[in-house]
C-alpha cells in the first residue's frame, strides 16, 4: 500500500432484515470516519429498501464510502446456499481490479465463507457479531448440549413437561440458565435439524477469524465475555454509537410496543395482546407491521380503535416501558424497561439476562392471555417492581454513556486497539 492510499475494507452483513444490516453500516462508518475506504456490500433487494428508508440522495456524497450489490436469489431448497455464494466472491476480484486493493475485510459472522477468500487473499477478516454475547455463548453450547443428550428432544411432550426448566450449571458465564432460555433451535426432536446444525458450523468456523467485534459494551456482558475470549480470536465489544436514551421531557409516561422485523403471531395473540394493553390504562404508541399476524393483515377490529383512537398517541420519545420480542438492536440502542415476549433464536437467551441478570425485564407466559398483559403493563408502569426496574435502567444508563462516551470508554477504547492489532 502507498503512504498515501486509504486502507480498503469491504464490509458485508448477512443479507437478511435490519439487525444484521443497520449494526455493520454504522461499524463501517466508523471505520469510514478513521480514514478507511468503504466497500458496502448489500443484496439489489436490501439496497433498494435502504435507499426508500434513508432517501434517494442519502448514498450520495461520499467518495470514499461504496456502496455495492450483487444479485438476490438464493434458492430456498438449498440448506447449503449461505455457504457458497459466488458473486460476493466475484465482486472481491473486482474491487481489487477496479480500484485501490482490499487490505481488510468486515463480515457479519453468519457470512462466514468470506473467511476462505480473505485467506487466499491474504488479508484479515473480521466478523461482526449483531446479536448479544449471551447469545454467543448459548450458540458455543450447542455441541455439548447434543454431547450431553440435552438435545434433540425425544419428543414434542419435552416442550410442554416442564424439563426446558432444567438448569445447565457448566457453562461458563452463564449462571442459573435453563434449557428454556437457551436460543430456540434446541427445541427440535430432529437429530439433522438444519438450524441447528447451521449455528454450530458458524460457531466453529469463527474461529478462523482474525477477530470477533460484539455489538455490546463490557460491562453488560462482562462475565460472559471474560468466558468468551479464551475460546475464540481476539474479542473486541464496540457498540458504535452512545445509545440513543430517552430524553428527559415528560419521562415514563408511554409504553413502546415494537416486535421487530421477523416476529410472527397468532390473531388471537394479537387479540389478547391489544385487549391487554387497552385494559391497563396506561398510554402506549405500538408500531405494527403488515405482516404481523401469520397469513393475515395485522389489522385491529373497529370495536378496539373506536375505544383506543381518543388516547394521546406521543410521536416523541417519552417512553416509560417496551413490549418486546427482545431482539438485540431494539435494547443494545435503547435500552428501557421491559416486559418481554421472546420470539425465536436468542430471544430466549436475551430474556433470561434481561429479567434476572439486569433486572430491566418480566417476562410474558407464552400461553398469552390479556389479563396477564394488563397487569404487566401496570406493574411496570406504576407499581414497585416498575420502580426498581426504572432505577436499574438508570444505572445501566451511566455505565452505558460511561462505555460509549469519550476517549476513555471501553468501547473507544477496544475500537483503537483493533485498529492497532488487526486492522492496521
Amino acid at each position: 500500500m502507498g503512504s498515501m492510499e486509504k486502507p480498503h475494507a469491504v464490509c458485508i452483513p448477512c443479507f437478511a432484515q435490519g439487525r444484521h444490516i443497520n449494526p455493520m453500516l454504522k461499524l463501517a462508518k466508523l471505520l469510514h470516519f478513521r480514514g478507511f475506504r468503504i466497500s458496502f456490500v448489500n443484496t439489489d433487494f436490501n439496497h433498494k429498501r435502504l435507499l426508500r428508508a434513508q432517501g434517494p440522495n442519502s448514498l450520495n456524497g461520499l467518495p470514499s464510502f461504496h456502496f455495492e450489490t450483487i444479485p438476490d436469489g438464493l434458492p430456498p431448497s438449498d440448506v447449503d446456499a449461505t455457504q457458497d455464494i459466488p458473486p460476493s466472491v466475484l465482486l472481491l476480484a473486482k474491487l481489487n481490479d477496479d480500484g485501490p486493493r482490499v487490505t481488510c475485510m468486515v463480515s457479519d459472522a453468519l457470512m462466514s465463507f468470506t473467511l476462505d477468500a480473505s485467506q487466499e487473499l491474504g488479508i484479515p477478516d473480521l466478523l461482526l457479531w449483531t446479536a448479544s454475547a449471551c447469545g454467543f455463548m448459548a450458540y458455543a453450547q450447542y455441541r455439548s448440549l447434543i454431547d450431553k443428550g440435552f438435545t434433540p428432544l425425544k419428543d414434542e411432550s419435552y416442550l410442554t413437561n416442564g424439563y426446558l426448566d432444567t438448569v445447565i450449571d457448566w457453562i461458563p458465564g452463564m449462571k442459573g440458565i435453563r434449557l428454556k432460555d437457551m436460543p430456540s433451535f434446541i427445541r427440535t426432536t430432529d437429530p439433522d435439524d438444519v438450524m441447528l446444525g447451521f449455528a454450530m458450523d458458524e460457531l466453529e468456523r469463527a474461529r478462523k477469524a482474525s477477530a470477533i467485534i460484539f455489538n455490546t459494551f463490557d460491562a453488560l456482558e462482562q462475565e460472559v465475555l471474560d468466558a468468551v475470549a479464551p475460546m475464540y480470536p481476539p474479542i473486541y465489544t464496540i457498540e458504535p454509537e452512545c445509545l440513543n436514551w430517552l430524553d428527559s421531557k415528560e419521562p415514563n409516561s408511554v409504553v413502546y410496543v415494537n416486535y421487530g422485523s421477523l416476529t410472527v403471531m397468532t390473531p388471537q395473540q394479537l387479540i389478547e395482546f391489544a385487549w391487554g394493553l387497552a385494559n391497563s390504562n396506561q398510554t402506549f404508541l405500538w408500531i405494527l407491521r403488515p405482516d404481523l399476524v401469520s397469513g393475515e393483515s395485522a389489522i385491529l377490529s373497529p370495536e378496539f380503535v373506536s375505544e383506543t383512537e381518543d388516547r394521546q398517541v406521543l410521536t416523541h420519545p417519552a417512553i416509560g416501558g417496551f413490549l418486546t420480542h427482545n431482539g438485540w438492536n431494539s435494547t443494545i440502542e435503547r435500552v428501557y424497561t421491559m416486559i418481554c415476549w421472546p420470539f425465536f433464536a436468542e430471544q430466549q437467551t436475551n430474556c433470561h439476562y434481561y429479567c434476572t441478570e439486569w433486572g430491566v425485564g418480566m417476562e410474558i407466559d407464552s400461553y398469552l392471555k390479556r389479563d396477564e398483559v394488563a397487569k404487566l403493563v401496570r406493574k411496570l408502569m406504576e407499581g414497585e417492581k416498575g420502580k426498581e426496574m426504572k432505577k436499574k435502567t438508570m444505572e445501566w444508563k451511566l455505565t452505558a454513556e460511561a462505555a460509549t462516551t469519550g476517549p476513555n470508554g471501553s468501547s473507544h477504547l477496544n475500537l483503537e486497539k483493533m485498529f492497532e492489532q488487526v486492522l492496521l
